[in-house]
């Protein structure tokens, strides 16, 4: 039982890996075309016993009028003969007349067989005309079946193209797809807006650094505007009319000024 089991799902597996191999190599575009081309072999053969199931009767049918002609031929033999006979038998040959009367005999016998041979024949034309009846509706429903296959197989066909090729769009849209972070498109968007960071931040750090500059160059014009009047205080202070600071002829600056001036540079 364990072999049988074994052996079972062996045989299993094999039928299932078959049938997938099967199902991946199937195209309905050519499966459909080969079922297009075995069904029109089938109408050919079909037609083709048709054809000669129809010869058959139409021969037999041949045959059959052909016995009726026979037996009406030797009907009129016969008849010629029976008539002949009479006309020997008025003249008193009766020898003549009974080898007419014999022929006559002859003709009616053979008359018998054709017509014996013809209604035996009637059933089987009958038989092969119902045949034939049925095999042409056969044959107009395959005909129209094939019909509705083309016409099945055009509208398949179209489908599994469509598909087909909304699978390709689907499949290119996806490796496109710029909203996907994980995309080459998301990966250099990212490394642009970096950059762009990069840059306003240099730009700001380069604004505040212009900005400390001009300062500076500010500071360097306030401190030589006042060595610039300092160093015209001293050269107005060192000339002969040199008054003392509390002289009040003099420049008019106090002691009190001057700590005035201190407290306010204390301050700043």
């Amino acid at each position: 039982m364990t072999k049988q089991s074994i052996f079972g799902r062996m045989s299993q597996l094999v039928r299932a890996n078959v049938n997938a191999m099967l199902d991946r190599a199937e195209d309905p575009e050519k499966m459909l075309d080969q079922m297009v081309r075995d069904f029109t072999d089938n109408i050919r053969e079909a037609e083709e016993a048709v054809a000669q199931t129809i010869g058959n009767l139409r021969m037999m049918e041949d045959d059959y009028k052909e016995d009726l002609e026979t037996a009406r031929s030797w009907g009129q033999k016969a008849l010629a003969a029976s008539r002949k006979a009479d006309d020997f038998r008025s003249e008193s040959n009766d020898e003549n007349a009974a080898k007419f009367d014999n022929l006559a005999k002859v003709a009616i016998q053979r008359q018998l067989d054709a017509e014996s041979s013809a209604k035996n024949a009637e059933p089987t034309i009958q038989s092969q005309r119902e045949i034939v009846e049925r095999l042409r509706t056969g044959l107009e429903q395959m005909k129209t079946k094939r019909q509705q296959l083309l016409s099945k197989r055009d509208e398949l066909v179209a489908r599994s193209k469509a598909a087909h090729a909304q699978s390709q769009v689907h499949d290119a849209v996806k490796s496109i797809d710029v909203m996907d972070p994980t995309s080459e498109v998301g990966r250099f968007e990212e490394k642009i807006r970096r950059e762009e960071a990069r840059v306003r931040g240099q730009n700001e750090l380069t604004a505040s650094s212009l900005d400390a500059q001009f300062e500076s160059l500010e500071d360097l014009g306030e401190q030589a505007e006042i060595e610039a009047r300092l160093a015209a205080l001293k050269s107005s202070s060192s000339s002969p009319a040199e008054l003392s600071p509390g002289s009040e002829s003099g420049t008019g600056v106090t002691e009190e000024d001057f700590a005035a001036l201190e407290t306010e540079k204390h301050k700043a």
